[in-house]
């Protein structure tokens, strides 16, 4: 199993869908890694030689902000918009959508599980 970036990433996958799991490189990236590499996207991870795992490794650790860092750098703009009370920072500290969606009927994946309120049955009349 190659190790590039500090992951063990998948060696029975074409080496393009392979780097997809380090954290931080999605489809456009992978590509543009490869053809910087001189690597065909199609070849399996575990066909790779030495050499071409280190220029991935390389090519990785020079051009991109990927896994830890990325993740801490990513915190850190939250914490950031939460210590200069922004609405999106208060948003965030809620735990509710920060890009002005609807929370009245929706909303589900970031408020979590419906809370069942006890609230008044209804009125006949």
């Amino acid at each position: 199993m190659p190790r590039i970036a500090g992951v063990d990433i998948p060696d029975n996958k074409k080496i393009y869908y392979s780097l997809q799991y380090i954290h931080g490189i999605g489809p456009k990236f992978a590509a543009d890694i490869l053809v910087e590499a001189q690597i065909t996207p199609d070849i399996k991870a575990r066909e790779l030689d030495d050499q071409q795992v280190a220029t991935l490794n390389s090519l990785i650790d020079t051009g991109f902000v990927v896994e830890g860092a990325l993740r801490r750098q990513t915190g850190q703009n939250i914490q950031r918009l939460r210590d200069i009370r922004s609405y999106r920072g208060e948003r965030h500290k809620r735990g509710l959508p920060t890009r002005g969606q609807r929370t009245k009927c929706n909303a589900r994946t970031r408020k979590g599980r419906k809370k069942t309120v006890a609230g008044k049955k209804g009125v006949k009349g």
